[in-house]
């Protein structure tokens, strides 16, 4: 059934009788056309697109838990484009630009809110910095305002303003087409979408090992449900990336970190949009619909595949949010969880074939997966369909570390923990 004003009207006269699953669970087949293993957000949204543009229905999307269990359900929901390099700014605003239509793509309220992405410059160093990524952003048709001091206090005047701060506010980078999106609706509008197509979504669907060919090329999938056939295999697990590589015997340039986020209890509005500060350290916080204060920073500087952080980095964050915004020392913090990310060595993703023959990989988000989403399903889709990688994906390959040709967007090197 579709959604509509409508709709919501009459089924709300008549008891809601007319609302359905938003989508089946089958039983995998034997066989499909290709299998994309990860059910969260980019697995959907690659699925979604294989149907829509490239008219490929016979897929499968196998999930081990359940739909927006994973990274999708465990992020801070912001949304962006604003990267230096042209291999990284391109495919991300082609990104965002899905986003804007993304609630009427799927008929479903994904609920993006477009009310701006604020970086903060601590030092005067680190406005020029941002100077310079703007000038880049503008060059490539992306939106960029650069603000001074009372520029940013117009916009956030709850920020703090000392000039005896530790740390002070000297101006800023806004991307006004950047805002946030709710989570797991996006999971289930790009889930119920797919569906709606006859893509097959099996959760409680473990991949457990892979079936190949005495060429060693991969032909399907061994799985908690039996096994599954597939002419092409793609990959969107994050983190757990590495754990299903090693099955298949080659590595990655990428390591598994945790992220905390955290919520805190509603509070009436008082941020406008995103607000991101740093370096020296690493804060960025939103506010729900809700009211809630949303908000993260700091990997745990150590490797892990656990859905949970350590205390000493929940302190750290806290304490700079609380500098920068001192009347949230005493908000009350309801909750906290930790996504596992898949850190690459330069903190930009891969996208595109691997060295095993049909299968291929959407890996290496580092922080920007959830801001990607939907572009992530668009170009993978695109290179599953085709063979071949999208221009906007062409630069992510896995080939760049080969070549040296690397997105190091923060100019850390190759340190995951630090981007």
């Amino acid at each position: 059934m579709r959604f509509s004003a409508l709709s919501l009207l009459t089924n709300g006269l008549r008891a809601q009788p007319r609302w359905v699953p938003h989508w089946r669970k089958p039983e995998p087949k034997s066989a499909y056309d290709i299998v994309i293993i990860g059910g969260g957000g980019h697995g959907l949204a690659t699925a979604f697109y294989l149907a829509k543009v490239h008219g490929i229905t016979n897929v499968a999307v196998l999930e081990k838990g359940w739909i927006g269990g994973g990274n999708t359900g465990r992020n801070t929901t912001i949304v962006r484009s604003n990267y230096m390099y042209p291999g990284n700014n391109h495919f991300y605003d082609w990104s965002l630009k899905l986003w804007h239509q993304l609630s009427g793509e799927l008929n479903y309220n994904v609920m993006f809110s477009p009310r701006g992405v604020l970086n903060l410059a601590p030092t005067p160093g680190r406005l020029e910095a941002f100077a310079r990524r703007g000038n880049s952003l503008r060059v490539n048709g992306i939106d960029a305002v650069l603000l001074d001091r009372e520029g940013v206090r117009r916009l956030q005047p709850n920020l703090n303003f000392d000039p005896n701060s530790r740390f002070g506010i000297y101006g800023g980078l806004l991307q006004p087409r950047g805002g946030t999106a709710r989570h797991d609706a996006v999971a289930w509008g790009f889930a119920r979408a797919a569906d709606k197509y006859g893509i097959d979504i099996i959760e409680n669907c473990e991949v457990t090992g892979f079936t190949r060919d005495k060429k060693g090329a991969v032909t399907g999938v061994e799985t908690s449900r039996g096994s599954i056939g597939a002419r092409k295999v793609g990959m969107c697990v994050a983190g757990s990336t590495t754990t299903l590589t090693n099955k298949l015997g080659f590595r990655l340039p990428i390591e598994s970190h945790v992220l905390q986020a955290f919520v805190s209890e509603s509070l009436k509005p008082m941020i406008h949009g995103v607000v991101t500060y740093g370096p020296p350290g690493h804060f960025y916080m939103s506010q729900s619909d809700k009211g809630g204060l949303v908000f993260g920073g700091d990997l745990d500087k150590y490797n892990s595949y656990a859905q949970r952080g350590g205390l000493p980095v929940a302190e750290s964050v806290i304490s700079l949010g609380s500098m920068i915004f001192p009347q949230i020392a005493r908000v009350k913090m309801l909750r906290s969880w930790g996504g596992v990310m898949d850190m690459s060595m330069d903190g930009s993703p891969i996208i595109g074939s691997s060295p095993v023959e049909n299968l291929y990989l959407n890996t290496g988000w580092c922080y920007g997966g959830f801001k990607a989403t939907p572009g992530s399903g668009w170009v993978f889709a695109h290179t599953l369909a085709t063979g071949r990688p999208h221009p906007f994906n062409e630069p992510l390959s896995l080939k760049r570390f080969e070549t040296g040709a690397l997105l190091d967007e923060e100019g850390t090197g190759p340190v995951p923990g630090h981007h």
